[in-house]
């Protein structure tokens, strides 16, 4: 296994930090990096928001669900969806362009992410942890006003890093579940309840797959934020629907 697959195997999310700043050419590693992304068309559909205001950083930790570790992390960089500035540059060349719509947020949703993962690969390659934080799309109008979103500009990934204090370097990587269940060969594999018991049955552990997955339904598919995130993204979305 050579480096580049040993890290990217190794790497987990980080949510405590030490007091280490991250120093400007390992800041800037980490920018070149995910701008030097896949793209498509070479299009680069995202922007990339460095939020250094401390206020902006305390804004994000209460409509983040109220996630202390965001104001704490070394650097925080949310990577927005961007339909925008084509759409303004077709009409700044003349041309007519017809209104953004949800294929072409998907696909700027896709680089965006692809860039944010070469963001959290770079990074950890220098020691630097990283974790993404999904509740960057719940509280639509809280976003729009803290990071001032436009129409057509959706906030899909945001990334907080810093490097990891002792206990996260010694912390366990959750399990991921085996190949044999996430790889379907030529088409999608419909899995039955026996698979399904299979495929969750690291993650259950002792307590069983019905208890656990009851838990995490509640917690975390039937919870507050997520029918929050829901709502939220079916707001930005009314900006790309005919």
């Amino acid at each position: 296994m050579n480096d580049v697959i040993r890290q990217m195997t190794d790497r987990k999310s980080v949510r405590v930090f030490t007091d280490r700043e991250i120093a400007p050419e390992e800041k800037n590693a980490i920018l070149v990096s995910a701008v030097m992304a896949p793209t498509a068309g070479n299009q680069q559909l995202y922007t990339i928001i460095d939020v250094t205001d401390e206020e902006k950083k305390q804004a994000l930790c209460e409509s983040c669900d109220h996630q202390e570790f965001i104001k704490d992390a070394k650097l925080v960089l949310v990577f927005a969806a961007d339909c925008k500035k084509w759409y303004d540059a077709y009409l700044a060349s003349g041309s007519f362009p017809r209104a953004p719509g949800a294929g072409d947020l998907m696909l700027a949703v896709t680089d965006a992410a692809i860039a944010a993962q070469n963001a959290v690969n770079a990074a950890w390659s220098l020691g630097i942890g990283s974790c993404y934080i999904g509740d960057i799309m719940e509280n639509c109008e809280m976003q729009r006003e803290i990071l001032s979103l436009p129409k057509y500009v959706f906030p899909c990934v945001m990334l907080v890093f810093g490097f990891p204090t002792e206990q996260q370097k010694r912390r366990e990587k959750p399990k991921r579940a085996d190949l044999k269940h996430i790889v379907h060969e030529n088409g999608y594999r419909e899995m039955d309840e026996e698979e399904l018991r299979e495929m969750f049955s690291k993650r259950a552990g002792e307590k069983g797959f019905d208890e656990w997955m009851k838990a995490f339904c509640l917690r975390k598919y039937n919870s507050d934020f997520s029918r929050e995130m829901t709502r939220s993204v079916d707001k930005y979305l009314s900006d790309f629907q005919r």
